[in-house]
């Protein structure tokens, strides 16, 4: 987060026009997002922001009275999934795909989705699903969970040669097919679109992968050719792997949630050193930006 977007004890009471000892007070009772740096107290001005919304009355609050079941859905992320068992958020999951995950969040049928669906017009992430369903997404944020290196999942040592996307239809490689909500099959799609490549020149398996796990071990089993997926995955079951594209995957959620104790724990974990040498150690992700306000509607 740039320097700028931190604000000192002081700043920040000045912001809510109250006395210094009262921020102490909130930090005592965490009740207000901050983060410590050499002992000194700073408060990240959007998530201040943030945290100011999540208590105006309205509609916001009143959406809030109506209690969301404590599950995750969306697109299965293999760190996230690591991240809610180990931070004992008391988080269930449900992957089954990014647009999946945001039908179940915009019925209240999910605490919060995890997407990563790519717009192609303008080359961001996830944005543009929540500005075509904008009736239904007041009181709802965005952050950035983290960027994800997407590309062909190959058998070890490559042994047919892949070298880019247009070697699946003239190579005759057996595609491992996904649920069309993953936002993995939707940026594949596309990703063949921009090669010009006709999605029925693509020999694909008969079953359908519905987590990036399962993609890989289609690969592994030799059901499948080749998969499309992230990096992770492709380390874990010791894989070949071909980088194409660099995703952020997002996390939607209502403003109130936010700061309930059930997602800031898992945030809480999300910033533990144990976490990031633990992202490091999967492989091909980028979490600087995780926490990132991507979007605040409403």
């Amino acid at each position: 987060m740039p320097q700028s977007h931190l604000m000192t004890t002081a700043e920040v009471a000045a912001y809510l026009r109250v006395k210094e000892r009262k921020v102490y007070d909130l930090v005592a009772s965490n009740q207000i997002p901050c983060t410590r740096v050499t002992g000194k107290l700073l408060f990240p001005k959007p998530l201040i922001d943030l945290w100011i919304s999540s208590g105006t009355a309205g509609i916001d609050r009143a959406s809030a009275l109506v209690a969301r079941p404590t599950i995750a859905a969306g697109s299965h992320d293999p760190l996230l999934d690591w991240a809610l068992r180990e931070s004992g958020a008391k988080i269930a999951t449900l992957f089954d795909g990014s647009l999946d995950g945001l039908d179940r969040f915009l019925k209240r049928d999910a605490l919060f989705a995890g997407i990563h669906v790519f717009d192609p017009e303008t080359g961001d992430y996830n944005r543009h699903l929540l500005e075509q369903a904008a009736t239904s997404v007041v009181g709802i944020v965005m952050i950035e969970w983290a960027v994800r290196n997407q590309g062909l999942i190959l058998p070890p040592d490559n042994p047919k040669g892949v070298s880019a996307l247009t070697d699946l239809p003239s190579k005759q490689l057996v595609f491992q097919n996904r649920q069309a909500e993953a936002g993995s099959q939707l940026l594949f799609e596309s990703l063949l679109r921009a090669a010009e490549i006709a999605p029925a020149d693509i020999r694909r398996t008969g079953t359908v992968a519905r987590e990036e796990t399962d993609a890989a071990t289609g690969v592994l089993d030799g059901a499948a050719d080749v998969a499309f997926g992230i990096e992770a995955v492709a380390r874990r079951f010791r894989l070949d792997f071909i980088p194409l594209h660099e995703e952020r995957y997002d996390i939607v959620i209502d403003r109130h949630d936010f700061f309930e104790p059930p997602f800031q724990m898992l945030l809480g974990f999300a910033h533990t050193e144990r976490f990031r040498e633990n992202a490091e150690a999967l492989g091909g992700y980028d979490i600087r930006g995780l926490g990132r306000v991507v979007l605040n509607a409403g």
